[in-house]
């Protein structure tokens, strides 16, 4: 199960794991703007560097949008910190999401963005009806909000993968039980992405 509610008082989405709202004074968590698109894309390449257009999941997300509502930035002082986005998968025979990358810049990672921009991601996605989230990641870390390896066991990705890494969130219970079979892109396809300066963009 997810961790994630919203506060009675502010209105405002909270972690239950670690119990701090979202957002302070001088950061934003927002959808993500067209303007934003360049500026991620820099993030990413900084983060992951042109290696992360060979891992196994961006077969899950080239020539693909992203789910929608689901793509968001994180901004310290109007300057992207910051991004998360999810996409659409299937799950054996379940729909599903699958997050990644996040990215924070280097130079704010002391705020916790990652962990606020993961809570709000799967708070949206909670709001939005979906059931489940995959991942490959590091479980240390990926564990205290919920994801497991376990609710991933009988599903396979399109490519190599460390598989203590591929894991499973259920945001309705049961939602991956007895899943079973290859996790295949359901997304709609992707001619082009083109931010407000008109350079062309891969899906990242």
């Amino acid at each position: 199960m997810t961790y994630v509610s919203n506060d009675v008082f502010t209105g405002q989405p909270v972690s239950l794991v670690l119990g701090q709202p979202l957002l302070r004074d001088d950061l934003v968590i927002s959808s993500e703007r067209v303007q934003d698109v360049a500026a991620r894309e820099r993030l990413l390449d900084d983060a992951f560097g042109a290696a992360r257009f060979q891992k196994t999941c961006e077969r899950l997300r080239e020539g693909r949008m992203a789910a929608a509502g689901l793509s968001l930035s994180a901004h310290v002082d109007g300057a992207l910190a910051g991004t998360i986005r999810f996409w659409h998968v299937e799950a054996g025979d379940r729909p599903a999401l699958l997050l990644g990358p996040v990215a924070v810049d280097e130079r704010h990672r002391s705020l916790g963005i990652g962990r606020k921009l993961i809570v709000e991601g799967l708070f949206r996605a909670m709001q939005r009806g979906h059931k489940s989230v995959l991942l490959v990641g590091d479980a240390p870390y990926y564990n205290r909000f919920g994801f497991e390896r376990s609710a991933t066991r009988g599903l396979s990705l399109p490519g190599p993968v460390d598989e203590a890494r591929f894991l499973g969130l259920e945001l309705a219970p049961g939602s991956l039980a007895g899943a079973r079979g290859m996790v295949r892109a359901t997304g709609a396809r992707m001619l082009h992405e083109a931010p407000a300066d008109g350079t062309f963009l891969r899906a990242a």
